[in-house]
């Protein structure tokens, strides 16, 4: 009795149906379903132009997955494979931004030296802007110094929403922001 309770825990616990797939029960998992350690996905592939991965589209971009070798599981075709450790089993969707030329070094550079011209705003899609402040000579130079700060702090970016090319390594700012999906923790006053 004792033996049969500990095969039945061992089969219903979090890796139930792994077990059960690899026993031969009739419920095969789908490759994307695997547990942490029961695949292993390639490093992406990085544009060199543009520091992001390669075919990055809608901020997602995919990488191979390759379950680990005698992993049964469905592919992402749907069929059920036995897997070696050699073949591609599903591929998974990684972050990415979407960029399309605009570079933050430019965009920095042209701020500092010719932003009393505008030319940043030009740069960045903004040519009412830019007008504005080649007419003002950069709102007096305050205007300058403005902009400067804030393309500095990545707050003005480029006008059709994409991100800027920055390093790979280089300084990247992510926006928190709270919404009514943030999970907010009470706080506890003594």
């Amino acid at each position: 009795l004792l033996g049969f309770l500990c095969l039945g825990a061992a089969t219903t616990g979090p890796w139930g149906a792994v077990a059960a797939a690899a026993a031969g029960g009739d419920e095969t998992l789908k490759c994307e379903d695997l547990k942490v350690g029961q695949y292993i996905c390639k490093d992406p592939k990085i544009n060199d132009a543009t520091q992001e991965p390669v075919n990055c589209t809608n901020y997602t971009a995919h990488v191979s997955c390759f379950p680990a070798p005698n992993i049964t599981c469905k592919d992402f075709s749907g069929n059920e494979t036995h897997f070696t450790g050699n073949e591609v089993g599903f591929h998974k969707p990684i972050s990415c931004r979407n960029v399309n030329g605009y570079s933050y070094k430019v965009a920095v550079a042209l701020s500092l030296f010719l932003g009393w011209l505008g030319a940043d705003r030009f740069y960045l899609g903004y040519p009412a802007l830019g007008l504005l402040k080649f007419c003002t000579v950069g709102f007096c130079g305050i205007g300058s110094l403005i902009d400067f700060i804030l393309i500095s702090m990545q707050i003005v970016g480029p006008s059709d929403g994409s991100s800027y090319i920055i390093d790979y390594y280089g300084t990247r700012l992510t926006r928190l922001s709270i919404t009514n999906e943030t999970f907010r923790k009470t706080q506890l006053y003594p």
